[in-house]
């Protein structure tokens, strides 16, 4: 499965919010297309991030070459700087990972760039350390660990509550990325809490 991450900074809200309203309408049906949501930074005014699903990187740019045109165009001038990321799933976090976004109210991504001696420890960690600590969360409902190219990584986790995700971050997250070995893995690290907007959702 690929997963396309998109952060805009966007200039009218508004004028945005009806343009992610029309992506929601107008995806379903597309071959290849598996899920859609995203919402607003709670660290940074003005941003939104989205996030994208699909079955293969053949179905996508088939989507690219054709329709992704007709839905992009009259949302261009809402936002000032478009930043686009793809990778390629590699583990869910809990089991059966599904793009859908309508009983979550809160997503938290962590981007990392590792350094490429240490990927495999990286996604050993993942799987070992990280996963099983966020699956066993309350609160925490799914999530998704994908790579991309050049040992970067994007991990997603989507929480049903702010004051579930908050236990997780204040009581777990120093002692795991110690045990992980996280600062002997990564060059750097970026991450952000999204207040997802249902009817961004596909």
């Amino acid at each position: 499965m690929l997963v396309k991450w998109i952060r805009c900074g966007v200039l009218d809200r508004a004028a945005f919010e009806r343009g992610q309203r029309k992506w929601a309408n107008g995806l379903p049906g597309e071959p290849g297309f598996r899920g859609q949501g995203g919402g607003w930074s709670r660290s940074q005014p003005g941003v939104a991030h989205l996030f994208a699903f699909w079955e293969d990187r053949e179905y996508y740019d088939a989507f690219m070459a054709g329709p992704h045109h007709r839905f992009a165009t009259p949302q261009a001038d809402t936002y000032e700087s478009l930043g686009v990321k793809l990778f390629e799933h590699r583990l869910d976090v809990k089991i059966g990972f599904r793009p859908r976004f309508a009983d979550s109210d809160l997503l938290r991504l962590a981007h990392c760039k590792v350094r490429p001696d240490r990927a495999d420890h990286f996604v050993l960690m993942q799987q070992k350390v990280w996963n099983p600590a966020m699956a066993g969360s309350p609160g925490m409902l799914r999530g998704v660990f994908a790579q991309g190219p050049e040992s970067d990584f994007l991990t997603l986790s989507m929480w049903d509550s702010a004051a579930e995700r908050g236990k997780y971050r204040d009581g777990s997250v120093a002692r795991l990325s110690q045990r992980a070995e996280l600062e002997a893995d990564v060059l750097a690290v970026a991450g952000d809490v999204v207040d997802l907007e249902q009817s961004w959702s596909v």
